[in-house]
């Protein structure tokens, strides 16, 4: 078969047609390449960056999960602070009531106290009065006291020297009031008078009372009968002599060598 000019021309042109349409072809496959080259860094560093944001993500997970742990811990602190700020308020309460009973208390006894200084001022005038009464009381106790104790001298001085020689064989004739100088004190003597126990040179040193007891004999031998007799120079015999005799007198007697003689013994 022979190829015609005109067919010639015709398949020329179409193989120059395809041809042409190849290479528009491969350069848009370069491009397309290029393209998906790029798409496929573009993807490289979009995994990375997801990568990265798993992880961010990941550390924002753990972080938000201490936050709830720590906001529970928060809650329960929480209730924890309500419970005790209850507990607070009723003790607070239970306070403000017992400082109201105090302050009422207080109001109570400041009225007792008002009302004690009341009486005790009434008592302070009573006590000054019964004060002034036992000041004029005891002055006439001293003067009857006076009055008595001189009549119980004259009564000691006629019965103590028969007393003297039945019981314990002193002779004396006579019992007077002394006075004596002991270290710069002088010391008064109600009885007192020399005598004999045989051939022995005895002195009797006496005190008169109403009333004797154990006070008034340790009274007498310490302020009167130790330093009187340290001045004799012969055996001292102490004597008190009263209307009555307590035991507790006689017995304090015994102990010190003394001799109590109520005014009915003989």
């Amino acid at each position: 078969m022979t190829i015609t000019p005109e067919l010639y021309e015709f398949i020329v042109k179409v193989v120059e047609d395809k041809v042409r349409e190849i290479r528009v072809t491969r350069e848009e496959f370069e491009k397309l390449r290029e393209h998906i080259d790029r798409l496929t860094k573009v993807q490289v560093r979009t995994e990375e960056r997801l990568e990265q944001l798993t992880e961010a993500v990941n550390r924002l997970a753990e972080a938000q999960r201490r936050t709830e742990e720590r906001l529970e811990m928060l809650v329960e602190a929480q209730l924890r602070t309500e419970e005790r700020l209850e507990a607070l308020a009723k003790r607070v309460d239970q306070l403000a009531e017992a400082q109201a009973m105090t302050e009422k208390r207080l109001k109570q006894l400041a009225e007792a106290q008002h009302k004690t200084e009341e009486q005790l001022e009434r008592l302070a005038k009573r006590m000054d009065q019964l004060a002034e009464a036992v000041d004029k009381l005891r002055v006439e106790v001293g003067r009857l006291s006076e009055t008595v104790g001189f009549g119980l001298e004259d009564v000691a001085r006629v019965v103590l020297p028969g007393w003297l020689h039945r019981h314990l064989g002193v002779e004396v004739e006579e019992l007077r009031r002394e006075f004596f100088v002991v270290e710069g004190e002088e010391i008064e003597v109600n009885l007192y008078g020399e005598g004999l126990v045989g051939k022995e040179e005895v002195v009797v040193i006496g005190e008169v009372r109403s009333r004797i007891y154990g006070s008034d004999v340790e009274r007498f031998y310490w302020k009167v009968y130790r330093p009187v007799s340290k001045l004799a120079k012969t055996r001292a015999i102490g004597v008190l002599f009263g209307y009555l005799v307590h035991p507790s007198a006689k017995k304090r007697a015994e102990e010190l060598g003394l001799h109590v003689v109520a005014s009915y013994e003989r």
